[in-house]
């Protein structure tokens, strides 16, 4: 009786030991500017997910910032990072550079994918892509999908050669579409309203907002070219993550739109409304940003 009695507690401890190694943190990662405002935005659904992911050994939560989708691709590599929330271009580079997967899309206020926008003044004689060969374009930054992967990729698509202007008023080769990044949405209105470029890309969102495109500016551009719709936002993990927590992760995830308890956390987490599952549209969508950053890579970069 009492040699079973110590084989039950031997394999109670045991058990309780591999349980206890097991447990660890979550680390959600986010490529910031700006990490103090970042901190506060990505704490509550954090602080929502990891009571409900007990059952797959996560005790905790923290947040790790990168400076850049270099340090983060690094991060990811290390095994430093679990998940994190990205715009579709940025994250289809740290997929290609760091092995990290997609696991849901992130619909933010409502809106869960958009399309780029290609606009010019009325009177510059602009009416199509293929017209901006030997002008200038205003795009906003390298970490922009729609102000700067997409733009890239579609102008390429139609073999112009794409070339970085040290400034808006200067000019590229007579054969390229010189491109200036304008740093934000709003820039890019400007310069091409007042015609320091001969035209700017921006998201649908962004030409739709009076506070980034002024109505004032509206009689005097007119769009040359929409694209196809493509993924907003995207949460990711890294590719070696356990299948366990990734699975989970998906599971509160997706449930955290029909709870009451994460309508806050979910509001602090850049205006997210609901995360959905990835479906053969948004997977569509997904190769073409793959295809869009490779290539940007390859012949702009």
């Amino acid at each position: 009786m009492v040699p079973r009695l110590i084989c039950g507690l031997v394999s109670t401890l045991l058990l309780a030991f591999a349980a206890g190694a097991q447990a660890r943190e979550l680390v959600l990662g986010r490529v910031s500017d700006d990490p103090r405002q970042h901190y506060e935005q990505l704490r509550p659904l954090l602080d929502y997910v990891v009571p409900r992911m007990r059952d797959v050994g996560i005790t905790g939560g923290r947040i790790l910032m990168a400076r850049d989708a270099a340090q983060m691709a690094s991060y990811l590599r290390r095994g430093r990072v679990d998940w994190f929330t990205e715009t579709a271009a940025s994250a289809m580079l740290l997929e290609r550079k760091a092995g990290a997967r997609p696991l849901l899309l992130a619909e933010r206020n409502g809106v869960s994918r958009y399309h780029t926008v290609f606009f010019a003044r009325s009177d510059s004689g602009i009416a199509r892509l293929e017209d901006l060969r030997g002008r200038s374009i205003a795009l906003q930054s390298r970490a922009s999908t729609s102000a700067y992967f997409v733009p890239a990729m579609e102008l390429l698509d139609r073999g112009l050669a794409m070339e970085m202007l040290p400034t808006p008023t200067d000019d590229g080769g007579p054969d390229n579409v010189g491109f200036v990044f304008g740093r934000s949405e709003s820039n890019i209105a400007i310069w091409v309203h007042k015609g320091l470029v001969d035209a700017g890309a921006m998201s649908s969102l962004d030409w739709e907002r009076p506070t980034t495109m002024s109505p004032s500016f509206r009689p005097e551009l007119r769009i040359i070219h929409t694209t196809a719709e493509f993924p907003r936002a995207l949460e990711m993990v890294r590719g070696d993550l356990e299948p366990a927590v990734a699975t989970r992760l998906r599971e509160v995830l997706l449930d955290a739109a029909g709870d009451p308890a994460a309508r806050e956390a979910l509001g602090h987490f850049f205006g997210t409304t609901r995360f959905i599952a990835l479906d053969p549209r948004s997977e569509a969508g997904l190769d073409y940003l793959r295809r869009a950053v490779a290539r940007v890579a390859e012949e702009v970069e």
